[in-house]
């Protein structure tokens, strides 16, 4: 695979799919299957011609952007290996980014150069009700169009398989799965090692989840909760699960950007209950501070709809940081659900996930400071420090170093490949129903924010 030097931009995924489609009339095919709030086409590569479709889901959160180079990588790897088209009776189907437009203003650091302070700088992602893999209403009440044409894409197509491409900015990889594939696990472990991709065995977003193998985790069903609970449990209803009626097994594939190698220490921990005092402590410490620097810019934004978009997920952060320090502090987490048995890799992962909310709302209220102008100019420099002291410690003091791009895409395309064939072979004739029972199992609660 020839080296990649940065993420594609939207308009580059679209150039690029036509571009291979050009090349291979008669096996790849592009057609625009919706429009974002903003009015971008929402693309759909598809390649080969099997009866039973493989739909890939690139670029749901906009700040996780090697979903889109992944896909052209898969479709690339289809048109050249039959095996993976005729051979598994397969079509792939690729959506080369669900969100085009929160990917537009990540552009600030798309290009490089890969450094956390840029990263955490020119960060957005926008409030979990503007997210379109959610849908906290249901089906039927989605709102946003992204959301609408995947959820039509699904009921259109009926995969067998589904994947949807994530990337974790900072930590290690892993994959979460509707249903088991045995023998990924595995398979995950050759790809990461291989290519020096660490893996995260206590993943801070599938804390409370079932584990079905190293770095391998089960999606529980969802359930009806309130905005907190929902952004920091993904209890709600989401697109993972729209398909299920169709026998589809989903695979949410993670892969880092900068890499953490304690989040793949298992040894157990020598004091976890300091760790967690320590970890929770901070992310209460962090957030008044945060709290305390938008109750002074806040007068000063302008009351335009891009200063809502910036400050939606800025409230959403603030609104669950308590909440997750007291799951988290053992002198006041709930003893109705109490924290699993927790390892070095768990308490790495947490101490990120900490650092991670304050970074990103620190990098959200620099934004809306900046475009504050005069009035913004104060509280910029206090910003400033926090995000190079933050920034510090998770390169420092975590050891976060930048995974070079081409090894995120061939580590996330292995991944889907090796979830692929395991899909097909529990798949033969394409006529599996869904899994009975589902929906039925306790809701497992977790922390994604």
């Amino acid at each position: 695979m020839p080296p990649l030097l940065r993420y594609p931009s939207v308009d580059e995924l679209g150039e690029q799919a036509a571009v291979l489609v050009t090349r291979h009339p008669r096996d790849a095919r592009l057609r625009r299957v919706g429009t974002s709030r903003a009015g971008t086409p929402l693309w759909l590569l598809s390649v080969g011609h099997g009866s039973r479709h493989a739909l890939v889901v690139a670029g749901p959160h906009a700040n996780e952007p090697v979903g889109g180079a992944t896909a052209l990588r898969l479709a690339e790897r289809a048109l050249a290996d039959p095996g993976l088209t005729e051979g598994a009776d397969a079509t792939w189907d690729l959506l080369l980014c669900l969100d085009p437009d929160g990917l537009r203003r990540n552009e600030g650091w798309l290009a490089g150069p890969y450094v956390l302070d840029d990263y955490f700088r020119e960060f957005y992602r926008p409030a979990f009700l503007e997210q379109p893999e959610w849908l906290p209403h249901g089906a039927d009440a989605a709102a946003l169009p992204e959301t609408r044409a995947l959820l039509a894409l699904q009921d259109e197509l009926k995969p067998f398989f589904q994947c949807s491409l994530h990337g974790v900015d900072v930590g290690g990889g892993f994959v979460e799965l509707t249903r088991d594939l045995p023998g990924l696990a595995a398979r995950i472990a050759r790809a990461a090692a291989r290519l020096g991709i660490p893996r995260e065995l206590g993943a801070y977003d599938t804390l409370y989840w079932p584990t079905l193998g190293p770095a391998v985790y089960r999606i529980p069903p969802p359930r009806p909760s309130g905005l907190a609970a929902a952004i920091t449990e993904a209890a709600v209803e989401s697109t993972w699960y729209h398909p299920h009626r169709y026998g589809t097994v989903t695979a949410v594939v993670e892969a880092p950007m900068w890499g953490v190698p304690a989040v793949e220490d298992a040894a157990p921990p020598a004091d976890p209950d300091a760790a967690l005092r320590v970890v929770s402590g901070t992310l209460r410490h962090d957030t008044r501070l945060l709290k305390r620097i938008l109750k002074r810019l806040r007068p000063h934004t302008a009351s335009t709809a891009d200063a809502a978009r910036l400050l939606a997920p800025v409230d959403d952060y603030l609104l669950v940081c308590p909440g997750l320090a007291d799951a988290w502090d053992p002198d006041t987490a709930d003893r109705a659900h109490p924290l699993p048995p927790l390892s070095t890799a768990h308490l790495t992962a947490l101490h990120i996930a900490g650092r991670r909310l304050a970074l990103r709302t620190a990098g959200l209220l620099h934004q809306l400071a900046r475009a504050a102008g005069r009035d913004g100019a104060a509280v910029r420099p206090e910003l400033d420090r926090l995000l190079d002291r933050w920034c510090a410690d998770l390169h420092d003091g975590c050891g976060a170093r930048w995974i070079p791009l081409t090894r995120q895409v061939e580590y996330q395309s292995r991944v889907v490949l090796a979830a692929f064939e395991l899909a097909v072979r529990g798949a033969p004739d394409g006529s599996r129903t869904g899994e009975p029972g589902w929906g039925s199992e306790p809701a497992v609660p977790m922390h994604e924010e």
